[in-house]
C-alpha cells in the first residue's frame, strides 16, 4: 500500500484468444493472481454488451453475478463486487437476494456497487426500460433504502414510487454483520454525491486529483447538511493502468490516449513505475483512498507486476 491507499483490480474486457469453453478459467487466473498480489478487491462490470472502448455489442461480456459467484469458490480472501450494478437491470428486492448469496458463497466478501445505469444501447437491444435520468436517479435512492433494509432487517416493507415489498424475507442472512457494504458509482454534484452521503459505505469517483479533490468537497459537504460524519463514507477512483518501461514509451502511450480520449485521457494512469507511484502519491493527497484499476489488454504477469509495486508499499 501507500500510505494508507487501497487497491482493487477491475477485469473489464473477455476478448480474449480463447475457446468460450477456456474463457473463465482464464478470468479466475487473473482474480487469483490479484488476490496473491496483494489486492484487497476485484470488481467486474455489470453489463451484458461490450462496451465501445473495448469492441462493443460484437464483443463476448459475461454476466457480472454468476461471474462473482465463480471467482468466489476460486479465491479465499479478495473482496468480490461490481463495478457497478445499472439499477435498472433487476428488481432491488431480488438484487439484494443476489448480493446476500454472494456474501454467502465468499464466507462475507461481496460488495454492492450501485448506479443509475447510462448504457442505453444494451437497454433497447435486450428490451430493458431505460427512463430518463431524473427516473433513474430516484429509482437509484429506492433501491439502497431497500437493499439496505433487507440487509439488516428480518421483514421488510417498503412502498416507494417505482419500487414496493411488503414483509420481504432475505435468508439466509448475509454473513458480514450489516450486510455487504454499499458503492454508489458516479460524480454527479447534485443528487449522486448527496445519495453517497445518504446511504453509502463507499463512493466512486473518475477524474484527476483537483477533479478528485473538488469531488470529495461537494461530498463532505452533502455530508454536512445530512449530519453524517464524511470519514464513514471511502473514496475511490475507477481508472485504467499502463505500466510502462521507459520515459519514452510513456510519453507515446500518453499521445495515442490523449488523441483517441481526448479529456478522458484522465481517466488513465501512465507510467513507468516511478511515475506511477507519484500519480497515486498526488491522488491519495488529493483524498483518495481506494485506487480501482483495470488493465483491460495485461495478462497475469501486469497484474502481478501491479500488485507488487502498489500494494506492497
Amino acid at each position: 500500500m501507500i500510505g494508507a491507499m487501497r487497491i482493487g483490480l477491475q477485469i473489464p474486457n473477455f476478448t480474449l484468444p480463447l475457446p468460450d469453453d477456456e474463457l473463465f478459467e482464464a478470468i479466475a487466473e487473473l482474480a487469483v493472481t490479484a488476490e496473491d498480489s496483494g489486492f484487497e478487491s476485484v470488481w467486474v462490470m455489470d453489463h451484458f454488451y461490450q462496451l465501445p472502448a473495448l469492441g462493443g455489442p460484437t464483443q463476448p461480456m459475461l454476466e457480472s453475478y454468476t461471474l462473482l459467484g465463480g471467482l468466489a469458490a476460486r479465491t479465499s480472501r479478495i473482496k468480490l463486487g461490481t463495478m457497478v450494478t445499472g439499477v435498472t437491470y433487476r428488481n432491488p428486492a431480488l438484487l439484494a437476494k443476489i448480493v446476500t448469496t454472494l456474501d454467502v458463497i465468499s464466507a462475507g466478501r461481496a460488495i454492492l456497487g450501485i448506479g443509475a445505469a447510462w448504457y442505453d444501447v444494451e437497454h433497447e437491444g435486450l428490451g430493458v426500460a431505460f427512463p430518463p435520468v431524473g427516473e433513474r436517479m430516484d429509482r437509484l435512492e429506492e433501491a439502497v433504502q431497500i437493499c439496505r433494509a433487507m440487509f439488516t432487517e428480518d421483514e421488510v416493507t417498503f412502498d416507494g414510487s417505482y419500487y414496493s415489498v411488503h414483509e420481504a424475507r432475505n435468508l439466509p442472512r448475509p454473513v458480514q454483520p450489516g450486510g455487504p457494504p454499499i458503492l454508489i458509482g458516479g460524480g454527479g454534484e447534485k443528487r449522486t454525491l448527496r445519495l453517497v452521503a445518504q446511504y453509502a459505505d463507499y463512493c466512486n469517483i473518475v477524474g484527476d486529483p483537483s477533479t478528485i479533490a473538488h469531488k470529495i468537497a461537494v461530498l463532505h459537504g452533502h455530508c454536512d447538511a445530512v449530519g453524517r460524519d464524511p470519514a464513514q463514507v471511502t473514496v475511490s477512483r475507477l481508472a485504467t493502468l499502463v505500466l510502462t518501461d521507459s520515459s519514452e514509451e510513456t510519453a507515446a502511450v500518453r499521445e495515442l490516449l490523449e488523441a483517441a480520449a481526448g479529456e478522458a485521457a484522465s481517466g488513465f494512469n501512465v507510467g513507468t513505475e516511478d511515475e506511477i507511484v507519484a500519480q497515486v502519491q498526488e491522488l491519495a493527497a488529493a483524498g483518495v483512498q481506494y485506487c480501482i484499476f483495470n488493465m483491460p489488454t495485461s495478462g497475469a504477469d501486469a497484474v502481478r507486476r501491479a500488485g507488487g509495486l502498489l500494494a506492497s508499499r
